[in-house]
């Protein structure tokens, strides 16, 4: 990737942001500088400091022990299926893993762990340090600051219950940012999936994930910023998240795994249905006669749409096509299926590609992620149902 062919993508989404924004006048210069500069800082530290290098690492290996954890669980429930050894020797037809009981299981076992650290006050203290690195760094303090910094770490839903009290108090760029980060980032408890999935795709790929996630916050709000220029200071300056009341560490146990057990069914009932419709629209773009040598698919439909932004984001024109095909799926689809996909075609993207497009696809940007986010705002507010910022 060249610097010159960074630059200009980098300058092209600015003036993309810029041009559909709802006041051309008022660009707000010290936040995008600041959320650039932050940003740039962040990547840094990650590919240069030892000392956050070794941090990372330490982080990957906790993820593996969560891992290797949860393998214990679904071993013992789902017997041979969900064990990792014992199901390698049975599928003589399908080397992947079985996603119902390999995979998906550490969503459960992370949703119970998020609720129990929320409830000995771990998590609410390290969103509290990101809402000071953000105030800090690019002036985006108060609730606005709280419910982004919680976006990092649990999902676009879950985030705004951190500032349940103050979201009637948000003004419309300030509840566009807080929809905007939701978006550009992704949960821990996908957090986790995700790392399974690029296994031997790259080194260390929780390390990646965690860094992608935490650099997005402040780009989705630069960009929110630009998009929908803030007209009033955020709201309620000195905002307190909202603790979920959870009567004990085994109630918190109880109903963060019933909240699991919800996003794993509704995981595995999209993805089923996805995956079929995708093959349905593959079968009937099957009746039309080939092009460029090879069957017309929704695939390579999306490869040819999005290969120049692909190629904006540094990826050479040679594989803009395979990683336009991978932005796609996750725009139109989700990001489970591009990452799946990703782990599936490993030639066909270089190692320096492979980690761009691990740090593209991390979020939950699609349309399936936006009516969620709408319904779950919806009931947090119903007295406004300020969606309108969404006609973007």
């Amino acid at each position: 990737m060249s610097i010159v062919q960074g630059l200009l993508g980098l300058v092209a989404f600015i003036a993309l942001a810029w041009l559909v924004s709802e006041d051309r006048r008022r660009f707000p210069w010290r936040v995008a500088v600041a959320g650039l500069a932050f940003q740039l800082v962040l990547a840094l530290l990650v590919l240069r400091a030892p000392f956050v290098d070794t941090a990372l690492m330490g982080i990957n290996a906790a993820v593996v022990g969560l891992q290797e954890a949860t393998l214990e669980g679904t071993t013992f429930v789902f017997g041979y299926l969900g064990s990792e050894t014992l199901a390698a020797k049975l599928k003589c037809c399908s080397p992947g893993p079985i996603v119902a009981f390999e995979i998906l299981p550490l969503v459960i076992v992370i949703s119970a762990l998020t609720a129990v650290l929320t409830y000995w006050g771990v998590l609410p203290l390290v969103v509290r340090g990101f809402q000071r690195v953000l105030s800090k760094t690019i002036g985006v303090g108060g609730a606005l600051g709280l419910g982004a910094s919680a976006n990092i770490f649990v999902g676009m839903v879950e985030a705004p219950l951190f500032i349940r009290r103050h979201l009637a108090a948000l003004d419309r760029s300030d509840l566009f940012a807080l929809m905007t980060t939701g978006m550009a980032t992704i949960a821990g408890t996908m957090f986790v999936v995700y790392s399974r999935l690029l296994e031997g795709i790259l080194e260390a790929p929780s390390a990646h994930l965690l860094s992608a996630s935490v650099m997005s916050a402040p780009a989705a709000i630069m960009f929110a910023r630009i998009m929908v220029p803030s007209t009033a200071a955020s709201a309620a300056a000195d905002a307190d998240h909202d603790e979920p009341e959870y009567g004990g560490t085994m109630d918190a146990v109880t109903r963060g795994t019933v909240l699991g057990l919800r996003l794993y069914v509704n995981i595995l009932a999209m993805l089923l249905v996805l995956v079929a419709l995708v093959a349905l629209c593959n079968k009937t773009l099957g009746i039309f006669p080939d092009m460029a040598g090879s069957a017309l698919t929704l695939e390579r439909m999306l490869g040819w749409v999005m290969a120049p932004v692909a190629w904006l984001m540094g990826i050479p024109w040679s594989e803009a096509g395979a990683a336009g095909s991978l932005l796609g799926t996750k725009i139109v689809l989700n990001e489970y299926l591009a990452y799946d996909a990703l782990a599936q075609m490993p030639d066909a993207l270089s190692a320096p590609s492979r980690l761009v497009m691990i740090y593209a696809l991390c979020g939950f940007a699609n349309f399936g992620s936006l009516g969620i986010m709408i319904g779950g705002l919806g009931r947090l507010m119903p007295e406004g149902r300020r969606m309108e910022v969404v006609t973007l």
